[in-house]
C-alpha cells in the first residue's frame, strides 16, 4: 500500500510538488483553497477578454523544459512559445521610448548608441552572468538548503566567490555601464526579485542573463496556458486535484501530521507538503507549540512588493505599446524608497502594462485590447477604493499623455486587484505579491526553511521559502522539496 502524501495548494510549487511525488508512486492529493488551480496565476474571463491575473513574463524557458522532460513529455506537447520581438519596450518619457530587441547584434548597437564602448562591455558582463546563471539555476537552487554543510565543497564555494555573493547588485551594474538609461535597463529585472539594487546580491545578475540571452516568450493563449499544462501532467500522474478545499487545520499525534482538515472534510496523511502562504500555514493553521518560527521572526522578515493591478478592457486597438512595456519616466529610487525604506503609497510610481492582444488575437474581441498595469507597492498598506480611484486616475493620466492616446474613455471593463485580494485569495502574509525579497540575508540557508523543525513529515514550498520569488523558482521549490520528501519517505 502506497503512502499517502497531502499537498496545501495548487500553484506552481504545489503542482510541481504533486506530480513529482505522484510520479515516484505516492498517493496524492492535492487541496486548493480556490475553485481553480494556479495561485496567483489565476485566470479569468469577462465581456470576451481573457485576463492572466498574476505573472505575465515568460523567462527562464529551460526550466519549463527541464521539468517536463522529468517525466518524459516537452513543452511543446502542451502549448506553444512565441519569442517577443522586441523582447520588451520602455518608456523613460514623453516621446523617449526604447525597444529592447531579442537579437544580439541589434542590442549591441542599441547600447553602443547610448554610451560608446558599451557593447564591449555588455560581452563581458552577459558572459559572467551566462556563468552565474549555469552554477546558480543548475547547481544552488536545486540545493534544499537544510544546511550549511551543503554547501562545503571547494569548487562551489570558490564558484559562489567568482558570483559575486557579497557584493551589491548597484555597484556591481556601474563597474560596466555608466550611462543612466543603461543602468535603468539593467537594473529592471531584479525588481522581480523584490528587493532595491543596494541590498540585492550581484549573483542576480543572472536574472539579465536571463532576459537577454534567453529571451522573453510567450506562451500562446496566455500564461495560464502553463498551469492547463501541470494540471493535465499532474493528473496523468495520478495525483486528485480537490478545488475549494480551505485548509483549517493541520492534526498532529506524536510529532506527525496525521490528518489534514478542511473547511468540510478530513483527510489523512503519511506526509503533507505546505505549498500555501507558509506563515499563514506556520502561524495560523499550525497551533502554537508546533510552529516553525515566532511571529516577530515574520515581522522582521524583508518582504518583496505587493501590487495594485487594474484589468482593462479597451474597445479600440492602442499605439506607442509593445506586449510588454515598462514606464520609467520617475524616479526609480524614490519609488523603490518608498516601497521598502518608508513603505507607504507611492508619490510618483513607476508602471508596468502588459497588453498580450498585441501578439494574441485570441485574448480580445476583434478590434479591441486586453490590458494589464501593475503598480509595485509597499506590502502591508491600506488599502481602499478611493486609493485605488487616486492610482488609477494617476497612471491613467501619464499613460495617455506618454502613449499620445486617449485610454479613458474607451475602457468598457475594469476590475482592481491588491492587498485585499491578494490576503483573501492566497492568505498572502501582508499581501504580499512575489514572496520573500532575495536579499543577501535572506538568501538559500537564511531563508525560512523547507522542513519543519517541530513535525517530523510536515514540508513547505514556495515563494516564502528556498529557492526563492518567481514562477520558475516555485516549479524547482516543488521539485527540491519533493525530493526531500521521497528520500525520508523511503
Amino acid at each position: 500500500m502506497s503512502k499517502k502524501v497531502i499537498v496545501i495548494g495548487a500553484g506552481f510549487a504545489g503542482l510541481s510538488a504533486a506530480t513529482t511525488l505522484a510520479d515516484k508512486g505516492l498517493e496524492v492529493i492535492l487541496l486548493e483553497k480556490n475553485e481553480s488551480a494556479g495561485g496567483r496565476a489565476r485566470v479569468f474571463r469577462a465581456e470576451g477578454f481573457t485576463f492572466d491575473m498574476g505573472p505575465s513574463w515568460y523567462w527562464m524557458p529551460d526550466v519549463f523544459e527541464r521539468y517536463f522532460e522529468r517525466f518524459g513529455k516537452k513543452v511543446s506537447d502542451y502549448y506553444t512559445l512565441q519569442r517577443l520581438e522586441p523582447s520588451y519596450r520602455v518608456c523613460f518619457g514623453e516621446n523617449d521610448f526604447v525597444n529592447i530587441p531579442a537579437k544580439m547584434q541589434e542590442l549591441e548597437q542599441l547600447f553602443e548608441s547610448y554610451e560608446k564602448g558599451s557593447s564591449k562591455k555588455l560581452q563581458e558582463f552577459l558572459a559572467q552572468s551566462a556563468y552565474k546563471y549555469e552554477v546558480g539555476i543548475n547547481k544552488l537552487v536545486y540545493k534544499p538548503s537544510r544546511s550549511v554543510w551543503e554547501f562545503l565543497d571547494t569548487k562551489l564555494l570558490l564558484d559562489m566567490v567568482r558570483m559575486n555573493i557579497f557584493e551589491s547588485f548597484h555597484k556591481h551594474i556601474r563597474r560596466y555601464f555608466k550611462h543612466e538609461k543603461l543602468i535603468k535597463l539593467m537594473e529592471f529585472p531584479i525588481l522581480f526579485l523584490g528587493a532595491i539594487p543596494q541590498n540585492t546580491p550581484a549573483l542576480y545578475s543572472l536574472m539579465n542573463y536571463a532576459d537577454i540571452s534567453l529571451g522573453t516568450w510567450y506562451p500562446k493563449g496566455g500564461m495560464y496556458k502553463v498551469v492547463e499544462a501541470m494540471v493535465a501532467l499532474a493528473e496523468e500522474k495520478g495525483v486528485k486535484i480537490l478545488y475549494n478545499q480551505e485548509v483549517k487545520q493541520i492534526e498532529i499525534t506524536n510529532s506527525r501530521a496525521k490528518k489534514v482538515i478542511t473547511q468540510n472534510a478530513t483527510y489523512q496523511a503519511d506526509a503533507v507538503v505546505a505549498g500555501a502562504d507558509y506563515h499563514h500555514i506556520d502561524q495560523e493553521v499550525l497551533a502554537p507549540a508546533y510552529r516553525n518560527y515566532t511571529e516577530s521572526y515574520w515581522q522582521k522578515r524583508t518582504m518583496s512588493p505587493s501590487s495594485l493591478i487594474f484589468y482593462l478592457g479597451i474597445n479600440k486597438k492602442l499605439k506607442n505599446l509593445e506586449h510588454h512595456t515598462l514606464f520609467f519616466d520617475e524616479d526609480f529610487s524614490l519609488h523603490s524608497h518608498e516601497i521598502y525604506v518608508e513603505p507607504k503609497w507611492p508619490t510618483k510610481p513607476l508602471f508596468y502594462v502588459s497588453v498580450p492582444s498585441k501578439t494574441d488575437a485570441t485574448v480580445a474581441p476583434e478590434g479591441m485590447e486586453n490590458v494589464f498595469i501593475l503598480i509595485p507597492v509597499a506590502v502591508g498598506l491600506e488599502d481602499s477604493e478611493q486609493i485605488r480611484e487616486h492610482y488609477y486616475n494617476l497612471v491613467m493620466d501619464r499613460f495617455e499623455k506618454l502613449t499620445g492616446q486617449k485610454i479613458c474613455d474607451a475602457v468598457i471593463f475594469k476590475r482592481s486587484y491588491a492587498h485585499k485580494e491578494f490576503s483573501a485569495d492566497y492568505h498572502s502574509f501582508k499581501g504580499n505579491a512575489y514572496g520573500l525579497a532575495n536579499t543577501l540575508m535572506q538568501t538559500a540557508i537564511l531563508k525560512p526553511s523547507l522542513k519543519s523543525k517541530k513535525v517530523k513529515n510536515l514540508y513547505f514550498t514556495g515563494q516564502l521559502t528556498v529557492p526563492g520569488p518567481g514562477v520558475p523558482p516555485s516549479i524547482i521549490s516543488g521539485q527540491v522539496v519533493a525530493q526531500e520528501l521521497i528520500k525520508e519517505l523511503r
